[in-house]
């Protein structure tokens, strides 16, 4: 791609990005603003203005690309093997034995250090 074509494309990115930024800005202070309105009045709007918003920073290059990731994303999720209920129920028991085990350590640790620490300032 030539430079101009880049330049081009770059400011035409930036104009999107700031149309974006100024959806945002309108969105928070017309909740703000219309605060008296009933939620749901306000909360279409925003939802409104967000999909608007979205829509024109899908257009650009970042959004393109934020896009395609989603897409390679969904794709790579396709060819996990997922772990058995059995598998799952497995390795949480050993997560919560291991979590008791250190728990009661530390805990152990802990009071060995306050008693000891107490002997030493004789309280």
């Amino acid at each position: 791609m030539s430079d101009k074509v880049k330049s081009i494309e770059t400011s035409s990115d930036l104009l999107k990005w700031v149309v974006v930024l100024v959806l945002v800005v309108l969105g928070v202070y017309g909740n703000s603003y219309y605060a008296e309105y009933s939620w749901i009045y306000r909360t279409i709007a925003l939802v409104a203005l967000a999909g608007v918003a979205c829509v024109v920073a899908a257009q650009t290059a970042k959004g393109r690309a934020f896009i395609e990731l989603g897409v390679e994303a969904k794709t790579e999720i396709r060819k996990v093997v997922w772990p058995t209920r059995e598998e799952t129920t497995h390795t949480t028991l050993i997560v919560v034995a291991a979590v008791v085990v250190l728990g009661l350590i530390l805990y152990a640790l802990d009071s060995a250090l306050s008693w000891l620490l107490k002997a030493m300032l004789g309280v």
